[in-house]
């Protein structure tokens, strides 16, 4: 099912472009949830919070011309890097890329779309670390990040109404 994906690299300056389709993924990926999720339904502004960033890069896999996953984030501002806060000491290298999101639809799962859309965003990093946050209530979730090579350092309510995540790191580049 992979292979006969196209995987396409989007910039800031496509946020126009590519909005919508990442709402409507995200909307098909939460279609069970979202109506009773305060957090989930803010994700628009996530969107453009994510994309407002110059430095904002995400890939987007479509079959044929239908979108079946994206991944996004944006470098950190150097010397405000959030993670810190859970580690001493703290490591060394500091500049960090910020994952943010990766959504793979239903039909999707288990098909090694999301790893593809990872390795694709990652590859084109020169940032020394990568930084994510992870649902707790995902143990699944945070598996597959750690057997793609990244450690959990603490847990994190970064906002009253979200979900208690699991903060975790990977040391680029990837091997």
């Amino acid at each position: 099912m992979t292979s006969s994906l196209t995987l396409r690299h989007y910039t800031h300056e496509d946020l126009p472009e590519i909005r919508q389709t990442l709402i409507d993924v995200q909307r098909d990926v939460y279609a069970d949830v979202i109506e009773d999720d305060e957090f989930r339904q803010k994700f628009p502004w996530f969107v453009d919070h994510w994309g407002g960033n110059p430095g904002f890069s995400c890939v987007i896999a479509y079959d044929g011309h239908e979108p079946v996953g994206f991944t996004y984030g944006a470098p950190g501002a150097e010397g405000r890097e959030w993670w810190r806060e859970h580690l001493d000491p703290a490591p060394e290298k500091s500049r960090t890329f910020h994952f943010s999101e990766l959504q793979v639809r239903p039909q999707w799962r288990k098909t090694g779309t999301a790893e593809r859309l990872h390795r694709a965003l990652m590859d084109s990093r020169d940032e020394a670390l990568a930084a994510l946050l992870v649902d707790v209530n995902h143990p699944k979730v945070q598996a597959l990040y750690e057997s793609w090579g990244y450690r959990k350092v603490a847990e994190d309510q970064p906002f009253p109404d979200s979900p208690v995540f699991a903060v975790m790191l990977l040391d680029l580049p990837l091997h």
